[in-house]
């Protein structure tokens, strides 16, 4: 079952990389912000007549509908409303879908996070997002996979699996300690800058393997909390002009965190913050 959606995951994707290179709606929503914002008079040339013609094709209008809407200034402005409607609502409605599956999904409610998802798919009609929400469902199917088997998947990322497989152990449902499931924890070992051979003596059993993976999960959720505070905190005296208070915000990341991910954000920032300081010292000496 995994393999299958793993392929199927990866060719979805494809599809969507290749259709989202093809589809370009910046024109429509300009042309929609001068006549149905701006009020401009619509100006049926026949370049506008093809990205009319183009764009409702995209979002699901059929060809009769936009030729018959084509035939006069009134039909053609509604059609423009139509279009633009379809890409907007879409949007929004797939944004927001989306966010809520993926906190569902965080959070272990696999299933709460899929019917999210079957609610926009239940209305959509535009291919474009259709797709993506085709595509977030068949990623929530592979994490379901991981709830309900207990093997790690090598093509989710570590992080997101940690929950749930701490979840199963909760549960009375210790690690299957296979050789696929040896490699996924020593990643994650890796990922929280766990020693190997502290790693080496947890793989021996079930059970200490179950309190390594507790003990990954832990230092994630706590350099996670940690340089979160720390960023808004940074951002906050950044905007007040406080540029040294910001970079002390980074500094004192630094001083503590092991986890190299959060290392490299805090890293970035502090250079970043350190450039711009850099600027402000240029400026006020010109």
């Amino acid at each position: 079952m995994a393999g299958r959606l793993v392929l199927r995951t990866q060719a979805t994707e494809l599809e969507i990389h290749l259709m989202a290179a093809k589809i370009d709606w910046d024109p429509i929503r300009r042309l929609a912000q001068q006549v149905l914002d701006q009020r401009t008079p619509l100006e049926l040339t026949d370049e506008v007549r093809a990205l009319l013609r183009r764009s409702a094709e995209e979002v699901a209008i059929p060809a009769e509908e936009s030729e018959k809407a084509l035939r006069t200034l009134r039909t053609a402005r509604a059609l423009l409303r139509k279009i633009h409607s379809r890409i907007r609502v879409g949007s929004d409605r797939l944004g927001k879908a989306r966010s809520r599956a993926y906190r569902l999904r965080d959070a272990g409610n696999l299933e709460g996070a899929r019917q999210h998802i079957e609610k926009v798919l239940a209305v959509e009609v535009v291919p474009l997002y259709r797709e993506h929400a085709e595509n977030v469902l068949l990623n929530i199917g592979r994490f379901q996979a991981v709830a309900e088997t207990g093997q790690a998947d090598p093509e989710l990322p570590e992080l997101s699996q940690l929950p749930l497989l701490l979840r199963r152990i909760r549960h009375g449902k210790p690690l299957e300690l296979t050789d696929g499931m040896r490699a996924f924890l020593r990643r994650a070992a890796v990922a929280v800058a766990l020693s190997e051979s502290e790693t080496q003596e947890a793989l021996v059993t079930p059970e200490t393997a179950g309190v390594l993976l507790g003990k990954i999960m832990a230092r994630f959720d706590e350099g996670s909390r940690r340089i979160k505070s720390a960023l808004e905190r940074m951002m906050e005296l950044r905007d007040t002009g406080d540029l040294e208070g910001a970079r002390q915000q980074m500094r004192d990341v630094l001083r503590v965190e092991i986890v190299p991910l959060y290392r490299r954000m805090a890293e970035e920032h502090l250079a970043g913050l350190c450039e711009q300081a850099l600027l402000s010292g240029k400026m006020r000496k010109e």
